[in-house]
């Protein structure tokens, strides 16, 4: 795919991406049909109509406080794969090669230059991809940011010890296979630095979309000097418009203004408030409660990672608290992992069984209903089918549990007892799937983890549980960033395993994304993804469950706030502030 040819494509698809919650209204029906789309442009008010800013401008100046109820898993830019860190860590404290524009709507999808002046130039049909860094970026404490600082944090990114950040870098480069970081001192000779503005990547294979792939973490800057091994997710280096003053785990972590930022060298990140306040630890409905009633510094909040769902219903009835309201639709798709890598699951059949026995229906409850989620019928998510909703299984989205009996029934596999772990803030969800697997004679045991331990704690192969709930958002619009992350059996790590949560591992089905990622003609490898999906459902390694919209709430000082469609429906850091930061606190 040419860059003009994905960039088209993904300011199509970001369209469908970003809903706001009055056109939600208008969706037809709970099957995952996305009706509501073409009348959202009708839909007037702030949160209610697709790229609108809640807010309005923000001014300089003032404490942001984010509440959220959980800590970071990984500031470290090599371990930071996870929505909402992610974009807390490229739009605050550190840049990357290229990053996502700071636009709501159709516009955040598309990617400008961030500390290379350009999004590359490929040579060899795509396989060798050169940037070139800008004059005068910094680091925190004044020093220049070199290639070879971005070389080592790919490097990095390769570590055993590193674990739970991006696959990109292993997946693409030269020698990446073998190659186990740069801590022991060897460097991979795949990434070249001829001179401190120049870095140069060999690809192992064309990839067209390779500008895509430095929006990642990965591809911010590391000095050598200030590696810390796994203390680095601490104190990561600043190269971002803010720096770490304090950081409690668990507590709070506080932002201050990093001023050997230059704005000049960033268009896209503005840096409004003078401060950020990261407040940790909030308990159940904690946060949406505090926003929701902005008294005192609460109305110069957002919250991390998004409201609680079951909050939904006291915000719709309250005009002046909706009009803070929006319902982004994310592009990603939630799923009941089954691990393929022991019994019962690693039968067919038995995950044939949970396909019908699993109530799609109950888990968009859970979520909040029809206006926070649509049920899912496959597993790619419409933004990346262009809005074709393949549904092969024709599964109904109650379930059937009389079918899942009969399949179990057949597979000798009756009376199952089994564990489902989930991150805590799925708990109802949890408890949703275990009542509905119970119709079918399964019986399902609900273990809760806090979120900042989640990924981790599912991440372990070897300690995994049978069940999992957990989804994927691609990296950008394409299922290239999709399936070989989930369902690749060569992607399955021992520790900080990432998106292949199932350890499902198919001979057949890695032969086929092999060749569909040497596919050139766009159209083709587009129906091929859709018909490996299709194929992919008849093997069940997981349940699709929704396609999710984030309900984002702000208080009444929060200016600059929408869901940007290149992080998947959640704020946009780089550009949030406060209409008034005389009325802010901290």
């Amino acid at each position: 795919m040419t860059r003009r040819t994905h960039a088209a494509l993904a300011a199509a698809l970001a369209a469908t991406l970003t809903l706001g919650l009055g056109a939600c209204k208008n969706d037809k029906s709970d099957n995952g049909d996305n009706g509501g789309d073409s009348t959202a442009a009708s839909t007037k008010g702030p949160g209610a109509e697709t790229g609108t800013i809640i807010g309005g401008t923000p001014a300089k100046g003032g404490t942001l406080t984010v509440l959220t109820n959980q800590d970071f898993a990984h500031l470290d830019p090599a371990r930071n794969w996870v929505l909402p860190h992610m974009d807390f860590g490229t739009r605050l404290l550190y840049r990357t090669l290229v990053t996502f524009k700071a636009e709501p709507g159709a516009a955040g999808s598309e990617i400008v230059p961030d500390l290379a002046t350009d999004l590359g130039k490929s040579t060899d049909g795509g396989k060798v991809w050169t940037f070139t860094l800008k004059d005068g970026v910094k680091y925190e404490d004044g020093t220049p940011i070199k290639a070879a600082d971005i070389k080592y944090n790919v490097e990095r990114s390769f570590s055993p010890d590193l674990t739970g950040g991006p696959d990109y870098a292993i997946q693409y480069l030269e020698g990446g296979e073998k190659y186990k970081g740069p801590l022991t001192g060897e460097h991979l000779p795949s990434i070249e630095t001829p001179d401190d503005r120049t870095i140069v990547f060999h690809l192992k294979r064309p990839v067209a979309e390779f500008s895509y792939t430095t929006t990642l973490p990965t591809f911010s800057p590391v000095p050598q000097s200030q590696e810390k091994g796994t203390q680095y997710d601490s104190r990561p280096f600043a190269s971002g418009p803010y720096k770490i003053e304090t950081y409690d785990r668990g507590k709070q972590l506080v932002l201050v203004r990093n001023t050997n930022w230059d704005a000049a060298t960033d268009p896209v990140r503005k840096a409004y408030p003078d401060k950020i306040v990261v407040t940790q630890g909030l308990k159940g409905g904690q946060a949406d409660d505090r926003i929701i009633a902005s008294d005192g510094a609460d109305a110069n909040a957002i919250e991390m990672p998004w409201m609680q769902h079951e909050s939904v219903s006291k915000v719709l009835p309250k005009p002046d608290v909706k009009s803070r309201m929006a319902a982004e639709r994310t592009g990603c798709t939630d799923m009941l992992f089954l691990n393929t890598a022991k019994a019962p699951f690693d039968d067919p059949k038995v995950r044939e069984a949970m396909m019908w026995a699993v109530d799609r229906e109950a888990q968009v409850t859970a979520f909040g209903g029809p206006a926070m989620a649509d049920v899912a019928i496959s597993y790619l998510p419409p933004s990346l089918t262009a809005g074709a909703k393949a549904d092969p299984l024709k599964i109904p989205a109650a379930g059937d549990a009389a079918k899942a009996k009969e399949l179990l029934k057949a597979a000798g596999k009756t009376d199952l007892k089994v564990g489902l772990t989930v991150s805590l803030g799925d708990k109802t969800r949890g408890e949703a799937i275990q009542q509905s697997l119970a119709k079918a004679g399964v019986q399902v045991t609900v273990n809760t983890v806090d979120a900042s331990a989640f990924a981790d704690t599912i991440g372990d192969i070897k300690n995994a549980p049978e069940l999992t709930i957990q989804g994927w958002c691609p990296d950008y619009p394409s299922a290239a960033t999709f399936f070989p992350f989930l369902f690749d059996g060569r992607t399955i790590k021992e520790k900080g395993n990432q998106g292949n949560y199932s350890q499902f591992k198919d001979q057949a089905t890695m032969d086929r994304m092999d060749q569909i990622a040497a596919m050139t003609d766009v159209a083709a490898a587009n129906k091929a993804w859709q018909q490996l999906d299709e194929d992919l459902m008849k093997k069940a390694p997981a349940v699709p469950l929704m396609w999710q919209r984030r309900p984002l709430l702000t208080g009444t000082n929060v200016a600059g706030a929408f869901g940007n469609s290149g992080y998947a429906g959640m704020i946009d850091l780089a550009v949030v502030g406060l209409k008034d930061p005389s009325k802010s606190q901290g």
